[in-house]
């Protein structure tokens, strides 16, 4: 039986970024303000550790929420060396960090090597050079490529981060993201519809009609797209949606704390519906872990079932596949 992968998270915000992105600020995002000291790592490690079902093997220490690779190379270098400590124990299996495609070369490569660094995740966010440059993300589609294409030769997972609803963008271009992104073969991705935070230029944007968010309908029609067209490339979707944000910073745009379970509840739905098809009552089997994401949140799938005619019970079913509906007719 596959252990489940675990995170010790320790933020080190904006630090590393030569940029300001149109929708960042990552104390609204994070909720952290300060950069983290080698003592926070210890801690954040002995606090995991007294956890009853921490795990060695499958936990790491992540560095997010900057741009690692970009901050100052010695402070960077002593992070490293004590989440490195914790690997020579046996205390973790590695460390992951996330960082700028443009802050990656052989010699950054080579020293995050040399620390038991395992996995790096890119922020991509877009592929197309022309929204990019509209956020100020400051690197091109190019350096996403050359970064990936470095990382893959030096050993490391990738994993790549990419944006939905930005500035600029359209759906064709972020399905074009997807393709990039795909061929570029990383072994996860992370999905993140745009928010509109205070006291960043989306939102100067957004107040002055330049900007209109994707509504949450909207974010779950398209991140469902992109979410089958990962998984059928055979790459892990690790994340949809942010997981917190500062609830007093927020403005506009398609957060929601359960956004993943939304998309993976509406996967169910089109599949309910592209195998129903005469009207009337009928049983839906599934595996028993997604008897939620059939369901819906707060029935939503039965109720938009019922709309069109069909009147549906869920019920588990150990012999389904995890990623299959079974149905059967009620008289």
């Amino acid at each position: 039986m596959s252990r489940k992968h675990a995170n010790i998270s320790v933020f080190v915000p904006h630090v590393g970024c030569p940029n300001m992105c149109s929708f960042c600020d990552q104390r609204h995002i994070t909720g952290v303000q300060a950069s983290p000291t080698t003592q926070d790592v210890i801690d954040a490690v002995n606090l995991a550790k007294k956890s009853g079902n921490y795990d060695p093997q499958s936990t790491e220490i992540a560095f997010f929420g900057g741009s690692f690779t970009a901050i100052n190379r010695n402070y960077m270098v002593s992070l490293l060396e004590v989440a490195h400590s914790f690997v020579k124990l046996g205390d973790v299996s590695g460390i992951r960090i996330s960082t700028r495609p443009d802050a990656i070369d052989d010699e950054i490569l080579n020293i995050l090597k040399m620390y038991s660094v395992t996995s790096i995740e890119l922020g991509a966010q877009s592929m197309d050079d022309a929204v990019l440059k509209m956020n100020n993300r400051g690197h091109t589609a190019k350096d996403v490529s050359c970064a990936s294409i470095l990382i893959k030769k030096h050993g490391f997972s990738l994993g790549l981060q990419m944006m939905t609803g930005l500035y600029g963008d359209s759906l064709q271009k972020t399905l074009k993201t997807a393709e990039d992104i795909i061929a570029l073969g990383p072994e996860t991705v992370r999905i993140y519809p745009t928010i509109v935070l205070k006291g960043t230029t989306l939102a100067a944007l957004y107040a002055d009609g330049y900007y209109k968010p994707q509504t949450i309908d909207e974010a779950v029609d398209v991140c469902t797209v992109l979410l089958t067209m990962f998984e059928k490339a055979g790459i892990n979707v690790i994340r949809l949606g942010l997981h917190s944000i500062d609830k007093n910073a927020y403005i506009a745009g398609p957060w929601h704390p359960a956004f993943s379970e939304l998309c993976h509840s509406h996967i169910f739905l089109e599949k309910a519906l592209s195998k129903l098809r005469d009207k009337g009552a009928y049983i839906l089997y599934v595996s028993p872990e997604n008897i939620s994401k059939m369901t819906g949140q707060n029935r939503r799938n039965i109720t938009e079932l019922e709309n069109k005619g069909f009147f549906c019970k869920v019920m588990s079913d150990g012999a389904v596949n995890k990623n299959d509906i079974r149905i059967e007719r009620r008289d």
